[in-house]
């Protein structure tokens, strides 16, 4: 039997499309997040995680690339709130089922106890998702975890890439375990570290590409950048390097 062209499966795409017509973060950033890959956006407090996020989420769903949303730190509502501010509406993907938002404070401000990294990734959610986004993931680390239990971790998490998703991971030094952190780093495919500084009174956030492989497009060193409310992600042209 003689398949017709048009009738053959189309081959799948090495990474996720996540470009948007405001900004020119993809044409700087690789153009796709790769598939089966661990993502680390790391950075202190205060350095924009949240925010750099914020905006792959909006590029994916934008490109039909279906995203799990899980947040330690903003109810659901306060997720698509934040998101609303920037002009990022996410109504139409919540609609569709392209977007999952689960929160650890549930829809309005209700702590869930007991929810660590394994409750996380033991949900069945996970299995719809393309990306799933957890912010942040340090704070859901155990504490105290021998070299075993750190193997462990990695193990299960690249089990999780393996099957098609990637999983981008907020993390922040100062909440988690040094060994597990050294270890993720170097397990990463896509390792991006945010910093900012004061220049002259303005504050200058600035996005440095430590590491990105099976990347699709060129790849900057550096990316400054800020988020405009009602206007959301634009990149500093000046600062990208």
């Amino acid at each position: 039997m003689v398949e017709r062209l048009d009738e053959m499966p189309k081959p799948i795409e090495d990474g996720f499309p996540y470009d948007v017509e405001t900004d020119s973060l993809a044409d700087s950033l690789g153009l796709r997040l790769p598939n089966r890959s661990l993502i680390m956006l790391q950075g202190e407090v205060g350095s924009g995680k949240s925010l750099v996020s914020q905006r792959f989420v909006h590029g994916l769903l934008h490109n039909d690339v279906k995203v799990l949303v899980i947040t330690t730190e903003l109810t659901t509502r306060g997720y698509i709130e934040q998101m609303e501010s920037i002009g990022y509406g996410v109504t139409n993907a919540l609609t569709t089922g392209n977007l999952m938002i689960f929160s650890r404070f549930g829809t309005v401000a209700e702590p869930i106890p007991n929810v660590g990294l394994e409750e996380v990734l033991s949900s069945e959610a996970i299995e719809e998702a393309d990306i799933v986004v957890i912010d942040s993931a340090s704070s859901l680390m155990p504490d105290g975890m021998n070299d075993q239990a750190r193997f462990d971790m990695i193990q299960r998490l690249r089990k999780i890439a393996s099957t098609g998703r990637s999983l981008m991971l907020n993390v922040d030094r100062d909440e988690m375990d040094a060994k597990l952190l050294h270890s993720l780093r170097a397990s990463a495919e896509v390792v991006l570290d945010l910093s900012t500084n004061l220049i002259g009174g303005d504050l200058k956030r600035t996005l440095l590409v430590t590491r990105y492989l099976r990347a699709a497009g060129p790849v900057q060193s550096s990316i400054g950048w800020r988020v405009e409310p009602g206007m959301g992600f634009i990149v500093d042209i000046t600062a990208v390097s």
